[in-house]
């Protein structure tokens, strides 16, 4: 009994600690609860409208938001209900078992004493017995007899009602259990209450409501961008109608039939595309339904490239399509009966001729087309010019024959003088071009339209030279005679003359001699004057003029002085990075100096050569005069004003950057 009523403290121990585990789980539940709560009021308006709204949504919040509202609101519920079953395992099982505890050693207690008792009174009967005399042993006899059957039954009624009380105890400790039982149980069908209303509201989220209140609050006014229009420009030969001389219907029909084969497959394409994304977007519909098993961001994934690779396919048919109906509607279907050439992409590796332009195509680099039927060879940029007059599939002896007219048909048209049109005068339809002149063209941002656009235009092929009369010779086979930079500009009133450009160099003079050990290297003498071409650019190294000569030498070996300010040139100014010598000297057995160590790298400052590719004459003393073929070294390239700066025989000036080529 004694042990079973200190078992009692220890299963209402259980039961406090149990408490204090709940009341703790209930505040970390509550916490929690209420530092995302905090986080969501912060965020509220942003998740729900984003950053601007057009309209301020109040105190409204998006359905995924009020969602995660009654989520957070649920945690708090059963936060509650752990709290409240804390409270009733202490008042309701700790604490009676505790009391009941008491109360059941205070009757334990009481038995122990009156069990003492009774074995006190028949120790003290026997003694009483065992003083008397024995006349009176009868007396003793009798008493022995009655105390004996007394004590016995005492005895046992006392060891009952130690048994009642250890049966009490038990019974009282099943219902402690099974009241604490019931209590947990309640707990959890409360909670499983709470969860059981999160599980019916999350489907009240629908996906689109989200957007539908986004879309709501931003609405803004919409104004459909206006198509790009056809902006002329006031240089080029360009303005808004098509030009349909039969050069360029041969160019148009090339296009055409491209553009409409290219049109039927796109659009076989684009349909098949469209099939795919609708697949796919329902595969994702089936996932939502729980009809498929398949990850639905994998899904989404796909559908993302399978658009991506949709809108390409679409561009490139609209592209199609507009070229298509752009080039009928101005000179019908030109394409119907042409004989298109069966092109296939070569890379040249032996020296072949082009049979439009009659130049050569080869080198690793140089791509051209091949027809397999009749064997037509092009360059990449002569593909859209050849006319689409495919004789079929040929022989060996029948390409051969062809390859030798086509090469001779291209070697004469590329002799012949390009035509004059309107005697030089602008071409029918095109406005007066704009007065332009170096001063005024020189930070155009569309300066370079000299290196390239000219060479297009064949209506001018006079170059006005000193007396503006000079005729520019004829250029090499398959090319088109470029007219001198001044041919489509007048000079206005109050401008610079053309070509005159005010220059400014950079000076110097030889700190120690150098003698040239390598190709491309300048032998120089101490104290001699230097012009800087090229400043160092890391390697150690300048590149200077001096006595007619242009090289490299080390840059420590001289000094460059800051060059004289001239009047300003627009868009010329050069570099005058220099290199001054900072280290020591010494003086060689002679007496004469010797420079610090030389940097090995001389092989970034090698001279750089180009080739003049047509006659011009100068008109100006800061302008070379050149032949077909000249070279010179480049010392600046065309920084956007038409113009490049070279040196020849030890003078540096400048040369149309359209009428060289590197070498």
């Amino acid at each position: 009994v004694t042990t079973g009523i200190s078992w009692l403290e220890e299963i209402q121990s259980f039961y406090r600690e149990r408490s204090a585990i709940e009341k703790e789980y209930s505040a970390k539940l509550s916490a929690l609860a209420k530092r995302f709560h905090e986080k969501k009021a912060k965020k509220v308006g942003t998740l729900s409208v984003g950053d601007t709204p057009t309209l301020t949504p109040g105190s409204l919040e998006s359905a995924s938001l009020t969602t995660w509202t009654t989520q957070l609101s649920t945690v708090e519920k059963r936060a509650a209900e752990h709290e409240r079953y804390a409270t009733e395992l202490i008042q309701q099982i700790a604490d009676p078992i505790k009391n009941v505890s008491l109360r059941f050693e205070e009757v334990r207690k009481s038995h122990v004493e009156y069990a003492a008792k009774l074995e006190k009174e028949r120790d003290g009967a026997y003694k009483q017995a065992e003083g008397k005399i024995l006349p009176r042993v009868c007396s003793r006899t009798i008493r022995c007899k009655i105390m004996g059957p007394q004590h016995g039954q005492d005895t046992e009624e006392d060891l009952q009602n130690m048994q009642d009380l250890s049966e009490t105890r038990v019974s009282f400790t099943n219902s402690m259990w099974t009241l604490a039982s019931k209590l947990e149980n309640n707990a959890l069908l409360r909670s499983s209450d709470h969860m059981q209303f999160l599980t019916s509201e999350i489907p009240r989220n629908d996906p689109k409501l989200d957007s539908m209140m986004f879309i709501r609050h931003n609405v803004a006014t919409w104004q459909e961008p206006p198509d790009m229009g056809f902006e002329p420009s006031p240089v080029w030969h360009d303005d808004a109608s098509m030009v349909v001389d039969d050069t360029a219907k041969v160019f148009l029909k090339n296009i055409l039939l491209k553009s409409k084969t290219q049109r039927n497959e796109y659009k076989r394409e684009v349909d098949q595309k469209q099939r795919d994304v609708e697949k796919a977007r329902q595969i994702r519909q089936n996932i939502r339904d729980g009809k498929d098993k398949r990850d639905e961001v994998e899904v989404v994934r796909a559908i993302f490239a399978l658009q991506e690779e949709l809108h390409e396919c679409e561009r490139k048919w609209i592209i199609a399509e507009v070229e298509t109906s752009t080039i009928t509607s101005v000179v019908g279907d030109i394409s119907i009966g042409a004989q298109n050439h069966n092109f296939k992409s070569q890379t040249f590796k032996i020296p072949t001729n082009c049979d439009l332009c009659g130049e050569r195509i080869w080198g690793l680099s140089a791509k051209g087309f091949d027809c397999i039927d009749c064997g037509y060879t092009c360059h990449s940029k002569c593909e859209m010019k050849v006319p689409a007059d495919c004789p079929g599939e040929q022989s060996k002896e029948a390409k051969k024959k062809l390859k030798s007219e086509r090469q001779a048909a291209a070697v004469a048209a590329a002799a012949a003088p390009p035509p004059t049109t309107n005697g030089g005068a602008p071409p029918p339809g095109i406005a007066e071009l704009p007065s332009l002149s170096r001063s005024n063209t020189m930070n155009s941002l569309s300066s370079g339209y000299a290196a390239s656009a000219q060479r297009s235009v064949s209506g001018a092929s006079k170059a006005p030279g000193a007396d503006g009369g000079q005729d520019v010779p004829a250029g090499r086979k398959g090319r088109i005679v470029a007219p001198p930079p001044t041919s489509f500009v007048s000079e206005a009133a109050g401008d610079i003359p053309n070509g005159a450009r005010p220059r400014r160099e950079a000076k110097g003079k030889m700190l120690y001699p150098y003698q040239a050990s390598d190709a491309g290297e300048l032998t120089v003498d101490e104290g001699a004057e230097v012009v800087l071409v090229e400043p160092d650019d890391g390697s150690g190294w300048v590149m200077v003029t001096a006595g007619g000569s242009t090289g490299v030498v080390p840059a420590s070996y001289c000094e460059i002085y800051q060059p004289t300010e001239l009047p300003d040139r627009p868009m010329s100014d050069y570099s005058t990075s220099s290199a001054s010598v900072a280290g020591s000297t010494s003086t060689g057995p002679a007496g004469k100096k010797k420079g610090p160590a030389v940097a090995p790298k001389r092989g970034a400052k090698k001279l750089h050569l180009v080739e003049a590719l047509y006659d011009y004459s100068a008109q100006s003393d800061v302008e070379f005069s050149m032949s077909e073929g000249d070279r010179f070294v480049l010392v600046n390239r065309d920084t956007g004003d038409g113009w490049a700066e070279v040196e020849k025989g030890g003078q540096t000036k400048s040369v149309p950057a359209n009428y060289i080529k590197d070498v």
